[in-house]
């Protein structure tokens, strides 16, 4: 789960960082407060995907979900994007839960037919 994680939070630093220009040309936006809350979010988006390796911070890249779309309200056509990205780390979240369950049950299985002497089912 932690490496999809990572990578939808890599994806959105993407997009986050090309939000800047739009806000500033499209919005008029002050190029300051527009570097400050959209490159801080890019910023803190490849810092998490770096640090998904943790539980608490997984529970603040949740938390820039939400700042992510609270502040998609300001420019145009960020709230769609805010949608997307939302529900991609929804996907990934309910995914990952998945595939690490099934690797477990993988493990424990291989582990119950090495102790039984039988060779794993490929």
């Amino acid at each position: 789960m932690r490496v999809i994680c990572a990578v939808v939070l890599a994806f959105e630093a993407v997009v986050l960082g090309l939000v800047i220009p739009v806000a500033i040309m499209v919005e008029g936006m002050e190029p300051a407060w527009a570097v400050g809350v959209w490159g801080g979010m890019a910023a803190a988006a490849l810092l998490l995907g770096g640090l998904q390796k943790y539980s608490w911070g997984h529970y603040a890249a949740w938390a820039l979900q939400a700042v992510m779309v609270a502040t998609s309200f300001l420019v145009p056509g960020m709230v769609m994007i805010a949608i997307v990205f939302g529900s991609l780390w929804v996907a990934g979240v309910v995914l990952g839960h998945r595939t690490d369950r099934m690797k477990a049950l993988h493990a424990e299985r291989a582990r119950a037919d090495q102790a039984a002497g039988t060779a794993p089912e490929a």
